[in-house]
């Protein structure tokens, strides 16, 4: 009896093969690596967080999931594909909104559609339709009435949400986000958090978030990874089995700070010896 074909969901959508990387020829040289043995693999539509103490490394894999970095040994497959240069694929927002002061609200989200094939060459024939699908994205997260809005004349919170909808406006299969919350107050980011989550439950494309907030990683993702000191390497892997929806009450349940005391004390066991804990 001949066996079925593995379903294609079952291959990886972030595929890391151990992968480390030098900065530059001379640190290579010196077996002075930023990441180092990096195996990685990220299911289709699963939402990972990395936590990790500061300069651990978060950020360049940031760089090496978005191909602006390339491994100086190991490979990484994106969605099958080989990471040869930058990704069309992936959208990415930061701590900082970094939205143009000169743009409204609407014309700093169809900035992506104006760069990235295939939209940059149909754009000027299809701006009514790419508007309307921005307009519909801004709606969404609670900026309905502030699409023609400046930036300054948003809250850090609004330019946050419009720096997540500017992300997502190609309909990227893979959303990278490197401390997008950080320097917002505590209501804030748990709203923001609220919409992450619906964006995400409607849409399912991969995410992967980078945060010093162990409640945000709890509550937003399914798998949390804790990066060491630099070399930065996983050595935790604790998958988040609290059931979906999640609201902010979760957040105040034992079955959640259980989970957060775990990961912190991963993190201070990090803080204090560096040495790799469990994989």
């Amino acid at each position: 009896m001949s066996t079925a074909p593995a379903p294609l969901e079952s291959a990886p959508f972030v595929d890391f093969r151990d992968v480390w990387l030098a900065y530059n020829d001379e640190l290579l040289a010196q077996n002075h690596f930023a990441v180092e043995g990096i195996n990685l693999q990220v299911k289709q539509g699963e939402f990972i967080a990395i936590v990790g103490p500061s300069g651990c490394g978060k950020s360049t894999f940031m760089k090496l999931t978005t191909g602006l970095k390339m491994p100086s040994m190991g490979k990484i497959f994106i969605d099958g594909q080989p990471v040869t240069g930058p990704l069309k694929i992936s959208g990415m927002a930061f701590q900082a909104p970094s939205l143009l002061p000169w743009r409204t609200t609407v014309d700093n989200v169809l900035l992506p559609l104006e760069i990235v094939e295939p939209y940059r060459s149909t754009f000027k024939q299809k701006r009514k339709e790419y508007e309307a699908r921005a307009r519909a994205l801004l709606q969404k997260v609670g900026l309905g009435g502030y699409e023609d809005k400046f930036p300054w004349q948003l809250s850090g919170g609004m330019q946050q949400r419009a720096s997540i909808c500017r992300a997502l406006i190609h309909e990227p299969k893979m959303l990278l986000l490197d401390e997008p919350f950080g320097a917002l107050d505590a209501f804030t980011r748990e709203e923001l958090w609220c919409i992450l989550r619906d964006l995400w439950t409607e849409q399912k494309f991969n995410v992967i978030l980078v945060t010093h907030d162990l409640r945000e990683s709890v509550f937003l993702a399914d798998t949390v990874y804790v990066m060491s000191k630099s070399p930065g390497r996983f050595v935790v892997k604790r998958d988040i089995e609290l059931p979906r929806p999640r609201e902010l009450e979760l957040t105040y349940t034992k079955e959640f700070t259980d989970i957060v005391l775990e990961l912190r004390g991963h993190i201070g066991a990090l803080r204090k010896t560096g040495a790799v804990i469990n994989q």
